[in-house]
């Protein structure tokens, strides 16, 4: 069984004398997380001595957070479903998600979902954690996933993708042809009203902004790749529809689906900055066969 999910520091003379607690504030550990310490089963130690979070630090001091053991989600079981892992380490993960994969069990999809497979992974590893998902995607699009392996490490990523610097950039292929090169889509977006699935432009809905690169035109559709300002719900899905440009087999928002019979949507790049180690991050993945596919298809 692997060690539980734990965090040290060494302490440096500009926190000599300051309370732990402040210490542990500035190294972005939140309130929720000292409280999951204290009656969750956790430890606090300096000096692998146990204090509380009222204890004055000295320059030197070796400081230890030990989480509490994570239980998975109620009714999350593991199921054994392969995974294109493209990295991992001690604090997260990168998978590729194949299109068809639900990000997390629903009503219409409770088994066969990236949650499932993910649990089942960290069983046969013996990983003490339950499913942290950052980045997700709607089930019939692929591409890249970030994953915490942790809540605090979600809470971290988190963060960072509240203030925009998780960056994802996708490819797809847009019904018609875009003569813009490039351009920008700025439209709020909220759901519905007759559908607790489909979302649409609306004035009282969410700003959503989306950036769009023509990458290729061929024979009634263009190549595209989007970088996204907000992480709407079908943001991309919604924004080329409105503007007359449908994601080929996208039939939710009027795609034409006699070539492919998934939205063609891939997440191909992710960028953040690593929450522990203070590198940027960054990584790729190539279209998968169905998209190359479309390539394939007589140039203009």
């Amino acid at each position: 069984m692997q060690s539980r999910f734990q965090l040290q520091w060494i302490v440096e003379q500009t926190y000599a004398g300051v309370l732990l607690k402040e210490f542990l504030k500035d190294k972005e550990v939140s309130r929720t997380a000292l409280t999951d310490i204290k009656f969750s089963g956790g430890k606090i130690l300096v000096n692998n001595v146990e204090v509380n979070v009222r204890f004055r630090l000295r320059t030197g001091d070796q400081v230890t957070i030990v989480f509490p053991p994570e239980n998975p989600s109620e009714g999350l079981k593991g199921e054994t479903i392969p995974l294109d892992i493209l990295f991992e380490d001690e604090f997260l993960l990168i998978v590729n998600k194949t299109h068809g994969m639900s990000t997390i069990p629903s009503r219409e999809h409770p088994n066969g979902s990236l949650a499932n497979a993910l649990m089942g992974y960290y069983q046969k590893k013996g990983i003490e954690a339950t499913s942290h998902i950052v980045t997700r995607l709607d089930r019939d699009t692929s591409g890249l996933v970030l994953i915490a392996k942790h809540r605090h490490v979600h809470h971290l990523l988190s963060k960072q993708q509240q203030s925009g610097r998780v960056k994802r950039t996708y490819e797809a292929f847009a019904q018609g042809r875009i003569e813009q090169l490039q351009g920008r889509i700025e439209y709020r977006i909220g759901r519905k009203d007759d559908s607790i699935i489909e979302r649409e432009v609306r004035s009282d809905g969410q700003y959503a902004c989306t950036h769009f690169n023509v990458i290729g035109r061929y024979k009634g559709f263009t190549h595209v790749e989007l970088h996204l300002e907000t992480g709407r719900t079908h943001q991309i899905r919604v924004h080329m529809s409105f503007i007359g440009h449908p994601l080929l087999g996208d039939d939710l928002y009027g795609g034409d689906t006699t070539v492919i019979e998934r939205q063609a949507l891939h997440c191909k790049r992710i960028k953040f900055t690593h929450p522990f180690t203070g590198r940027e991050s960054i990584f790729s993945a190539s279209l998968p066969a169905d998209l190359d596919y479309i390539i394939k298809a007589d140039s203009e």
